[in-house]
């Protein structure tokens, strides 16, 4: 008897494995959640479900491979439901939020500022080679909830953001290979150990909104351009 075959046998693996799926299934409810507290004028509170959701996203694949889902649970496709949660949480509630929020310039320029990483977003969750073979995202991997965030939590003016969104919408399409830090092999302790310490300091520059310290947001700023540099030279050396 094979394992794959005992694996699908398994009640209780069978029962952990769609516990995961709607574990990550409620990032839809919690997208859900952010969009009506962005419609009610409440971003922290908005940031604070995107927090949430980066916390789910950030846990269920670990616990997918694990689990052995795929082999568990075959019939089920668990990494079309991520990308669909993903979608919505990391790209069209922190849109609207900026776009509702009244953070992207006013008029029809605002609108298509708002459409442009929709668009492009939606072209790279379509790509086949989004997530490459060694682990790496191609491609700037749609991290808008987290432009969203300093956006908001620093006060950023609507003309820079309209430039930091465009840069980021033409990096979709530019082929550097981004660090996916649970997966990729080169220093994952490492990135593991600081994209856990960044969702700290996301959670404690929300508690210290509208005034963060300093230092805690040069520390946040730092892992930023760490994430960028090292996925810079990563895709050079490839």
């Amino acid at each position: 008897m094979t394992a794959t075959y005992v694996a699908k046998d398994s009640p209780r693996l069978r029962a952990a494995g769609w516990a995961l799926h709607a574990y990550t299934a409620s990032g839809t409810a919690i997208a859900f959640l952010a969009l009506t507290a962005a419609v009610g004028g409440e971003e922290i509170a908005a940031l604070w479900w995107l927090f949430l959701a980066l916390l789910i996203d950030g846990t269920d694949g670990m616990l997918a491979r694990r689990l052995r889902v795929k082999e568990v649970i075959p019939a089920f496709d668990g990494a079309r439901l991520d990308d669909i949660v993903d979608y919505l949480t990391y790209c069209f509630v922190p849109i609207f939020l900026l776009w509702h929020g009244g953070h992207l310039p006013e008029g029809r320029l605002g609108t298509l500022l708002a459409v442009l990483p929709l668009l492009a977003s939606s072209y790279q969750f379509c790509r086949t080679d989004a997530k490459t073979d060694d682990h790496f995202f191609k491609g700037f991997p749609s991290y808008w909830n987290v432009l969203a965030f300093y956006v908001i939590v620093l006060g950023v003016s609507p003309g820079a953001t309209a430039v930091l969104l465009l840069t980021c919408v033409v990096l979709v399409f530019v082929p550097i290979k981004y660090v996916y830090p649970s997966r990729t092999a080169t220093a994952r302790g490492l990135n593991l150990f600081l994209a856990g310490s960044w969702l700290v300091i996301y959670a404690v520059m929300l508690l210290q909104f509208p005034d963060p310290s300093v230092v805690v947001t040069a520390l946040s700023l730092l892992y930023v351009v760490y994430y960028a540099a090292v996925s810079v030279v990563l895709t050079l050396r490839r």
